[in-house]
């Protein structure tokens, strides 16, 4: 992996980072970065969605973390939540030869009530969401069968048989998922309390990090002996760090920190066994080789084939990118 000792970020509020680090804007609704790369790469599957979230609740930021905004509305993400049922109303209500006549009736009525209007990417996408809901009741039962994996697979993510629920369960759904061509998968983990807000307690983190160490390292470890690290790219990180010292004495907790914390990316186009940048000597602000979330993204982009000053969607009279006006590709970390 590369591991960046020096991020940086631009606000401290959950939501406002969190939005930055999923859309580039720190104060307003864009497109999410898993949005982006669907809407410039395209769908490899068509019985799949091309942008999944997988996420046991919601996030601060909300579904905008996922939200295409004003990019076509097919780019949105398609949400997945951890349990028996992860997509609901995947089983066919009716036979399929009835169901397809049910949607092309459908589609007819939709393409008449279309041409009578100006492009409309949200009824577009309302139309493609038809043909893919019916693709994905056949893909979607396979892509989450884990009674298709060993014993063994299932214990290298600290899964046991029949278990729909935790990030090992997370994780390996990510692997089938990206075997079967979705081209961008996130994976958020809310942690035990909900999230990894530590103000009360730091060492909660102990048992947090425990739940996601061995997964994280089984997929990683997965992906490679498939042969699919090298075409994937796997990104570590969170929306800003915690403090390096307690308000008191006596506190436990740890508060907000944008000034520093890490990052990692293992994968596709990804130099291996190094570590970028570093803190100050507290461990306060990012001192050496900074990185903020904007390098991130352009770093990110740049690894998806990329040139993130070009990746762009006019939108309200100017050219939108993930990056806005900021960001450089930190060539370091490229192999």
């Amino acid at each position: 992996i590369a591991l960046i000792r020096s991020m940086h970020t631009s606000h401290s509020n959950h939501y406002n980072a969190t939005l930055g680090m999923h859309t580039g804007s720190f104060a307003f609704s864009r497109p999410s970065i898993g949005s982006w790369i669907s809407y410039g790469l395209g769908a490899e599957n068509r019985n799949l969605p091309s942008f999944v979230v997988i996420a046991p609740r919601q996030t601060y930021a909300g579904t905008q973390v996922y939200a295409s905004d004003f990019l076509p509305a097919a780019h949105q993400g398609t949400l997945v939540v951890p349990g028996a049922e992860p997509i609901a109303n995947v089983q066919p209500r009716v036979p399929v030869d009835r169901q397809r006549l049910e949607l092309a009736a459908l589609s007819a009525m939709n393409e008449t009530h279309r041409a009578d209007r100006a492009i409309d990417s949200e009824l577009a996408a309302r139309m493609r969401s038809f043909e893919t809901a019916f693709g994905m009741q056949m893909a979607v039962p396979d892509a989450f069968d884990f009674s298709q994996e060993s014993a063994t697979t299932l214990a290298s993510y600290a899964l046991q048989p029949g278990q729909t629920a935790g990030f090992g369960w997370q994780c390996l759904a990510a692997r089938r998922l990206i075997e079967r061509g979705v081209r961008f998968v996130e994976l958020i983990d809310t942690g035990s309390s909900g999230n990894w807000d530590a103000h009360g307690d730091m060492m909660t983190h102990v048992g947090l990090a425990k739940n996601v160490d061995q997964p994280i390292a089984a997929l990683l470890q997965d992906l490679k002996q498939r042969g699919l690290l090298d075409e994937t790219l796997v990104v570590w990180t969170t929306e800003f760090g915690r403090t390096p010292f307690n308000n008191s004495a006596d506190a436990k907790g740890r508060e907000h920190h944008p000034w520093a914390f890490s990052s990692w990316l293992a994968g596709a186009g990804v130099k291996q066994g190094i570590v970028h940048g570093a803190t100050d000597e507290h461990g306060l602000r990012a001192a050496e080789k900074p990185v903020h979330v904007h390098d991130l993204h352009a770093t990110i982009l740049h690894l998806m084939g990329f040139d993130h000053e070009r990746l762009t969607y006019r939108h309200a009279g100017r050219d939108y990118r993930l990056t806005d006006v900021h960001g450089q590709v930190v060539r370091e970390l490229l192999a």
